[in-house]
């Protein structure tokens, strides 16, 4: 398939670098990514795909626009408050590029509905703000073999690292288990300065982009992390392999996705709760 001239014109800034080109751009037009959560991590990283072509979204998200979203889900806007935000994120979507397929789940993300969401997926970006949800997303993306970046924001800090099955640990190689309930402060409770979901979730969208293209370094076997009060980023390798792993090491003992509470049923759009 060609490129129509519209098409040459939108990517052209893409398809002069010698890393994309036409191939890698086509890439993206056939590639599927789904991402979970339209909140601060999700909005942009949304935002971001669209204009860069990826073909087909995926939007998982069981909320509707709240008026204090929108000092950091830039997705959204004053008149989407109370729709729901996979409708506003797709409007969004489809208004700035036309070429893009948006497919919205209006719905939270649990044991038996996660592996059914992300099988036609190329990669998934986690933009939840909960624990239970991270694991969720971790286990079962080692389980289906499905390449994601984790992301993480709270007040001027954020996190990110990159799994993609048989290159690095995963999520709970690093952190066996979630934390007790309550002893994490929620963004909620501790707030979180806007622009740090478009820091996170910006290099959330360049690590797919980066995956999708085949080029560059991923975040692979590392943890990035961004202290924005004193601006620095810091790169912080972790263990090659994990043998003890519970769901990806040499003996598993997690064989089956985990609902760690009720809750853990609920997509908490980042920066919600």
């Amino acid at each position: 398939m060609g490129f129509s001239n519209e098409q040459l014109e939108r990517y052209s800034r893409h398809i002069i670098l010698k890393e994309i080109g036409v191939k890698g751009q086509k890439k993206l037009l056939d590639a599927r990514v789904l991402i979970i959560g339209a909140g601060g991590l999700g909005a942009p990283a949304a935002m971001y795909l669209a204009a860069a072509g990826v073909g087909t979204i995926g939007i998982v998200d069981g909320d509707v626009v709240e008026l204090s979203n929108l000092q950091r889900q830039i997705i959204h806007t004053t008149a989407d408050v109370g729709k729901a935000k996979v409708q506003s994120a797709k409007e969004t979507i489809e208004t700035m590029n036309p070429d893009i397929t948006v497919h919205t789940y209006q719905t939270y993300v649990h044991s038996q509905n996660i592996l059914e969401l992300i099988k036609d997926y190329d990669f998934i970006i986690d933009g939840t703000d909960n624990f239970p949800a991270k694991f969720l997303i971790n286990d079962a993306c080692v389980m289906a073999k499905k390449p994601f970046s984790h992301a993480g924001i709270l007040q001027f800090q954020g996190q990110l690292m990159t799994y993609v099955p048989g290159e690095g640990p995963c999520y709970r190689c690093i952190f066996r288990d979630p934390p007790p309930e309550n002893a994490v402060p929620s963004c909620k409770e501790a707030g979180v300065i806007g622009v740090m979901g478009g820091v996170i979730g910006s290099l959330q969208a360049m690590e797919a982009v980066k995956y999708i293209v085949g080029v560059g370094e991923l975040l692979t076997g590392c943890m990035l992390t961004y202290d924005a009060l004193k601006m620095k980023f810091r790169k912080v390798e972790l263990p090659e392999h994990v043998p003890d792993c519970p769901v990806c090491g040499e003996h598993p003992t997690i064989t089956q996705l985990i609902d760690y509470e009720q809750k853990s049923c609920r997509i908490l759009s980042e920066g919600k709760n």
